[in-house]
């Protein structure tokens, strides 16, 4: 990352939050990658045995919200375990301190910390890091997106038939029927293949990276989207927002199968 922030037009607060980001999360997957693929991750359901929380979630959040009050004592945080603090301030940050939670107690390594900026309600930044993979994606609004091997550029794929897309389905799949597989039964034959990959800001990163060249998926959180959003939208994917009426409902592809695969979906 100092390559990069050292040979572009980023403000100097823009590489603090950067560099702060990056920090977090390279002490957090120091818990992370010290409890994988062990058997006392003291696996907790919330809520349904779909939706789990290990105490290496708890340990990563921890150490990214004691850095946040240190640094930045006036900024507000949304997390995934902690919630949100209703702070009432112009600088958020959005957190999931492990998103892939079932691949990550499953000994899977797709996985990730993700964390996002908002000012003023609008995400300024998002940085996402897979510990295990060691894959680094970042970008600030209007100045691009970067990841393991520098600027990310999503594909330029024109044709569903040479595309691969990624989807998920949500936590409540077992008794909602609006659980996505309707438009899995859709896409499918007409795709070159469909991966689910479980965490959906790698998603969201692989779109932006042109490792896949779409992803879709019902029923998200604030914290699952910001970063990976904001990353996606710098590559040059087309990101929407697309439903309202079943969490955040969102869909990132590249510009040239964008708008069929979005009326696929809807």
């Amino acid at each position: 990352m100092k390559n990069i922030l050292a040979n572009n037009d980023f403000s100097p607060q823009e590489q603090e939050w950067l560099m702060t980001a990056q920090q977090m999360c390279q002490e957090a997957a120091v818990v992370l990658k010290s409890r994988f693929r062990r058997r006392d991750l003291n696996i907790e359901d919330k809520g349904s045995a779909f939706d789990i929380v290990t105490e290496a979630d708890k340990g990563s959040e921890r150490i990214i919200i004691d850095t946040i009050h240190a640094r930045f004592p006036d900024h507000a945080i949304l997390s995934e375990e902690s919630g949100d603090d209703h702070r009432h301030a112009r600088c958020q940050w959005v957190i999931d301190p492990l998103d892939g939670t079932v691949n990550y107690s499953a000994g899977l390594a797709t996985y990730c910390i993700s964390i996002g900026l908002k000012v003023d309600g609008e995400t300024r930044m998002g940085y996402v890091y897979a510990p295990t993979l060691d894959e680094e994606f970042f970008a600030i609004k209007g100045k691009g997106a970067y990841g393991p091997y520098g600027w990310l550029q999503a594909k330029s794929t024109t044709e569903l038939q040479r595309a691969v897309i990624s989807t998920g389905f949500p936590y409540d799949k077992a008794t909602n029927p609006d659980n996505n597989l309707d438009r899995v039964t859709l896409v499918l034959p007409r795709i070159r293949g469909l991966r689910r990959l479980g965490s959906a800001a790698m998603d969201l990163c692989y779109v932006a990276a042109g490792w896949l060249d779409g992803y879709w998926e019902l029923n998200l959180k604030e914290w699952d989207a910001c970063a990976g959003e904001l990353i996606a939208l710098e590559a040059g994917a087309i990101v929407k927002r697309y439903r309202n009426d079943h969490g955040i409902c969102i869909l990132a592809a590249c510009p040239g199968i964008a708008p069929t695969l979005l009326q696929m979906v809807k």
